[in-house]
């Protein structure tokens, strides 16, 4: 059997290449490896990759080795899943944009990655209160003895407390990084990295060495929120990052939680903004245990999960789905051309740009004017097929 993950590693470098990209590599070529050291001819065919990215490709192959980036991770202790894998985090599989290759440090519990022990992110601003330290303490500690596991990034403010809260009582916690796994960002949480390998995990998409620059933790934010079953946003500013992670789960159909606080203090005005835009209301230690605890089990089967789970595939029998509705004869015709390009099958929203042609700017609006027509159904994960 050949061993692709050398090429996962590979792949995973160049911008633009997610695993459904990658899937349909290893449709057109059989293994990934064979994909590496195809000509760019035949990659021009592969739908997905247009001139700019067959150019990032060719430029990466010039440079990077698969196998010693391979060697690179072994010598360091850095372990990696690739979205093949069986142990890769289930949750993370319904998300849009899920990191084709997850880097790791410390201990796994596959009934987390199973999507069988719930996590909770808790995020917020940097410049944290005396009140909103008290709080993510508090709630951050009684989350941990219910045996709830605690995600959230390491930075300064909010997630260390966060983090340090959740260790002294003895949980499990998850820190997500907007760096390569090797880097400690801020060096102050030297102590804490160290901590957080004994008892969770340490995570990023970026390959090992990334720096800590200002664009990489949004999108990081993505992964925070994928992996939780809710997201608590303990205190933000109006244009806090922890804001973007509040998004990223609404968009996950993740719960989202914020903490109440004062209009005289700007860490709460996110939070409030957040409230007024329909998140639900922190009240308090037992108020909020009550109502995560309502959270539904989830039942995810076991054994290894095929990339055929990550693109939809005619080879998988779906769930018997009702025929679809005919559309009036005179719907707009963009919207007819968008009913008809989706396929009975749940699909993700990336993978209808490419089916329709369309900027997302033209599909979301016409998607979403299909569902107040009772044409199409959104499904969890950004995912649409027709009603």
């Amino acid at each position: 059997m050949v061993d692709d993950r050398p090429y996962w590693l590979a792949w995973s470098r160049i911008h633009g290449v997610g695993p459904r990209l990658v899937q349909q590599l290893v449709v057109e070529f059989g293994t990934l490896e064979e994909a590496w050291w195809a000509t760019s001819t035949a990659l021009r065919t592969v739908p997905g990759i247009g001139p700019k990215l067959l150019e990032a490709i060719g430029e990466a192959r010039s440079h990077l080795d698969p196998d010693q980036l391979l060697e690179n991770c072994d010598r360091a202790g850095i372990q990696f899943w690739t979205a093949a894998d069986p142990d890769y985090p289930r949750l993370l599989l319904e998300i849009p944009s899920p990191p084709p290759v997850l880097y790791y440090r410390g201990r796994v519990d596959l009934a987390e990655n199973r999507g069988k022990k719930a996590a909770i992110a808790m995020v917020g601003t940097r410049n944290i209160s005396d009140y909103g330290r008290r709080w993510t303490a508090q709630l951050s500690t009684h989350l941990s003895q219910h045996q709830f596991t605690i995600v959230s990034g390491m930075a300064a403010g909010v997630d260390t407390v966060a983090h340090e809260a959740c260790l002294r009582a003895g949980g499990r916690t998850l820190a997500v990084l907007g760096t390569g796994v090797d880097v400690i960002y801020p060096k102050s949480n030297r102590r804490l990295y160290e901590q957080i390998q004994t008892q969770g995990l340490i995570l990023s998409d970026y390959p090992p060495g990334t720096p800590p620059e200002a664009r990489n933790f949004p999108p990081r934010n993505r992964i925070i929120a994928g992996l939780s079953r809710a997201v608590l946003v303990m205190e933000a500013a109006q244009r806090s990052g922890a804001l973007i992670t509040a998004r990223y789960g609404a968009e996950f159909n993740r719960d989202v939680y914020s903490l109440p606080g004062s209009l005289d203090q700007p860490q709460s005005l996110g939070c409030l903004e957040l409230l007024n835009s329909g998140a639900q209301l922190i009240l308090g230690v037992k108020p909020l245990l009550e109502a995560l605890g309502e959270i539904p089990n989830l039942d995810l089967p076991g054994g290894q999960l095929s990339l055929e789970g990550i693109l939809p595939s005619a080879a998988i029998a779906p769930a018997p789905i009702p025929a679809p509705v005919t559309p009036p004869p005179d719907l707009d015709p963009l919207l007819q051309q968008v009913w008809a390009a989706i396929p009975p099958e749940p699909t993700p929203l990336d993978l209808l740009v490419t089916i329709t042609g369309l900027p997302i700017s033209e599909l979301s609006p016409a998607l979403s004017q299909l569902e107040l027509l009772d044409l199409v159904i959104q499904l969890p994960g950004m995912q649409y097929r027709r009603s």
